[in-house]
């Protein structure tokens, strides 16, 4: 019935946007469109700082017998921090981080970082074009390892034919990308600032891969221009969380095959009560940032271990909610230390924490909201890792996604599939192309 009462939105088009400092430039003036290589450096004097930081840092009395379940283990995080401060050792992240090549050119007003890394192809060779977008609180470092998978399939258990070209942004106000400087920079401004990247790359077609928010910035951009989008891969679909939602999660509770729910789609989405509860104690970050984000990015911008307590919490839960009963995390045994600790050093050294939290509260104001009741029209795949903080089954991602042609229930792995589990998600991306490059023939 939400479908009957609800009206149409309008559909979203490109607008003339402008997040640089001061006032718009006029129409006479020609934005900038040079492409500059760009590599990583943070200073010595920068790095001496976060030692003083780290040796002064200030920690509370642990509860007794607690895990993650309050948050950040207090014991762990003393692990951690010695770790960073006696045998992390950045300038050898750094020179690995400048193995791929870095750009920045100027859009919109700002300054937008990305990797792009092409293959070595053999005669009559070609490759497909990907972009690849991160979420929050990822980065560019979360694509390191599957990034070789996709562009040398042939040494990472692909074949020729898969061979990709892969473009890596870091969204505006992440890491490396400069921060808008004007309210409501939302994940449709995002998309259409990406439109405008692969543009001036020279791409008219081309795959868009993304979880987190990066799903939501590749789906609005197949939205946005779907003639330039030639499939889109998700491992995190979105769909419109309504009344034909709650429907299906009724009925499927008594009538699983009347909801299109197959025994894995029901284990994953029920017992929904106790989900939702997961939810609830896993979503409290999102109601900060999602109407103050200013306010806790001042302790977050000041303090390291704060700033890695906040982002590495995340990543424990949402890589598995069963984490939380353990001293660790579990992070130790999905990551390494290094992993975790360059993803904060990007957030850290670019001051990029509180700018990267705004996304949140524009999801809210603008017409993001809107644009996810809107289907995406373009050839769509899935990978359902079974450890994602939300699962949507196949039956249900023709609501956003009716061209889906592809959808896999993954075997192991949570929200950050790319970092986590790079194999899977990588032959899952080309068994994806794969059926949409058949259907074109």
């Amino acid at each position: 019935l939400s479908g009957v009462f609800k009206k149409t939105p309008e559909p979203v088009t490109i607008q003339d946007n402008y997040w640089g400092r001061g006032a718009k430039p006029s129409s006479k003036s020609k934005e900038q469109t040079s492409i500059n290589s760009f590599t990583v450096k943070v200073s010595d004097a920068d790095l001496i700082d976060l030692k003083n930081r780290l040796k002064n840092v200030r920690l509370f009395e642990a509860l007794e017998d607690v895990g993650f379940q309050n948050g950040f283990n207090v014991d762990y995080m003393k692990e951690l921090v010695a770790y960073w401060k006696d045998k992390y050792d950045w300038r050898k992240e750094e020179a690995h981080l400048n193995t791929l090549p870095h750009y920045k050119t100027k859009i919109e007003g700002i300054d937008v970082h990305f990797i792009h890394v092409k293959p070595v192809l053999k005669p009559g060779q070609t490759a497909k074009p990907l972009l690849m977008v991160h979420g929050w609180p990822g980065s560019v470092f979360e694509f390191y390892k599957i990034i070789p998978m996709l562009v040398d399939p042939t040494n990472h258990g692909g074949s020729e034919e898969d061979v990709f070209e892969v473009i890596a942004p870091s969204i505006p106000g992440y890491g490396f990308s400069e921060i808008p400087h004007k309210k409501g920079f939302d994940q449709i401004a995002a998309a259409q600032v990406f439109l405008k990247l692969m543009e001036r790359l020279g791409f008219e077609k081309y795959y868009v891969q993304g979880g987190d928010f990066g799903s939501i910035v590749t789906r609005t951009m197949a939205i946005l221009k779907p003639s330039a989008i030639k499939g889109l891969h998700t491992n995190m679909p979105s769909v419109e969380y309504g009344g034909r939602y709650m429907f299906n999660v009724m009925l499927g509770s008594v009538a699983p095959s009347w909801a299109g729910l197959t025994e894995e789609d029901y284990n994953r989405v029920y017992p929904f009560g106790s989900k939702m509860l997961d939810m609830l104690q896993e979503s409290g970050y999102m109601h900060i940032q999602a109407t103050k984000p200013d306010t806790v990015g001042f302790g977050l911008t000041d303090s390291p271990v704060g700033l890695a307590a906040y982002i590495l919490e995340k990543f424990s839960t949402a890589t598995n909610k069963d984490n939380r009963e353990l001293a660790d995390g579990g992070l130790d045994k999905y990551f390494t230390k290094d992993e975790l600790l360059t993803n904060v050093m990007i957030y850290w050294w670019s001051r990029s924490i509180t700018s990267s939290m705004r996304i949140y509260k524009e999801l809210w104001l603008g017409r993001q909201m809107e644009a996810m009741s809107m289907q995406v029209t373009v050839p769509a795949g899935v990978a359902a890792f079974p450890n994602e903080v939300t699962h949507v089954p196949e039956s249900w991602c023709y609501w956003g996604y009716p061209n889906l042609v592809h959808y896999t229930m993954m075997p192991s792995g949570g929200h950050f599939a790319a970092l986590e589990e790079p194999a899977l998600l990588a032959q899952d991306i080309r068994t994806f192309v794969r059926k949409v490059e058949a259907l074109e023939k």
